[in-house]
């Protein structure tokens, strides 16, 4: 009972950083069940079973505070679901052995670029005109592959993808990423049900992720607005980049002791780095916002009784 109910704490704070960030339930959730003994494919079974509810729920929320582009969910989530359902098969085709560091590895790579992607300011140019199917299309299909075959990874792929795209406000990239993953989770349940059978999905594990999920959905696509995404993204990075590197330096043989805990000391000061870089980037573009709004806060300069007066043009002057 008491692991249950971590577990639903798990998917309550994975949510609430999913919703505000568009990104992590799966890497969370993933990478807590994988520390937890979990096999790979099940890990990811259950993840994915437990987001059809809790992203639905995101999706419906988004949509309520005005967070969706149903023009980009369309594009996106048909390739995603295509890629989730290989990755799936792919996923359920191989031996826990050769999936564990498979998965690891792609969980540590996610990390480590939210890391890198959220020490730099995030911005928007809406003059870049619209996202096109050919760019929406092949990343669709690329971050659900992904995100089966690593336990999560549909918001780390497409949600910078298309913030660097600078297309798209922030918090309709992450209401529009998190809307269509319903359809991406979907498919990458059933993709998991051929390959695994029911037996596949660790169903008390999928209601504790659904139950913390769901609780937190509504609240988190409130959170978008006020949350800073700089801080949080850079954060949650650090945690999974950590926790994967466990598995990764076990795979790879490097001998305990101080080897081990120099690859950590590196790994957690790299961490410190990117928040410190992240905290920067984002006075920096508070204090930018600022100034440009007190700039047209400000009055205009009256002009002087004793000023010269300028000669009118004769093009400005009204004829007769």
């Amino acid at each position: 009972m008491r692991k249950l109910l971590v577990l639903a704490l798990v998917g309550l704070v994975a949510q609430l950083i999913d919703g505000s960030l568009g990104m992590a339930y799966g890497l969370t959730s993933s990478t807590l069940l994988l520390v937890a003994g979990v096999a790979p494919a099940a890990a990811s079974a259950s993840v994915h079973l437990a987001e059809i509810g809790t992203t639905l729920a995101a999706g419906v929320a988004h949509w309520r505070f005005g967070n969706v582009d149903w023009r980009v969910v369309a594009r996106i989530a048909v390739p995603g679901a295509l890629g989730a359902f290989a990755g799936a098969t792919f996923l359920s085709a191989i031996s826990t052995e050769a999936a564990a560091p498979w998965m690891a590895a792609i969980l540590f790579t996610l990390g480590a670029y939210l890391l890198v992607r959220f020490s730099r300011p995030l911005r928007v140019n809406r003059a870049a005109g619209g996202l096109r199917g050919r760019f929406l299309g092949p990343l669709g299909l690329v971050a659900g592959f992904v995100d089966a075959t690593g336990g999560g990874g549909w918001g780390p792929v497409a949600t910078p993808a298309l913030l660097v795209s600078g297309r798209m406000e922030p918090r309709k990239v992450i209401g529009s990423v998190d809307t269509a993953e319903f359809v991406v989770a979907g498919a990458a349940s059933a993709g998991f049900l051929i390959g695994l059978g029911t037996e596949g999905f660790l169903l008390p594990t999928v209601a504790a992720l659904l139950i913390g999920g769901l609780i937190a959905a509504p609240i988190a696509a409130w959170l978008v607005r006020i949350v800073p995404a700089q801080l949080l993204g850079a954060t949650i990075g650090g945690v999974i980049v950590l926790t994967n590197a466990r598995t990764l330096i076990r795979v790879g043989g490097l001998p305990a002791g101080g080897a081990q805990w120099l690859v950590y000391g590196l790994l957690a000061a790299g961490w410190l780095v990117a928040i410190v870089l992240a905290v920067r980037a984002l006075r920096r573009v508070r204090g930018a916002r600022a100034t440009v709004e007190a700039a047209v806060a400000a009055p205009a300069a009256p002009v002087a009784d004793d000023a010269p007066s300028r000669p009118v043009p004769v093009s400005a002057t009204a004829e007769g």
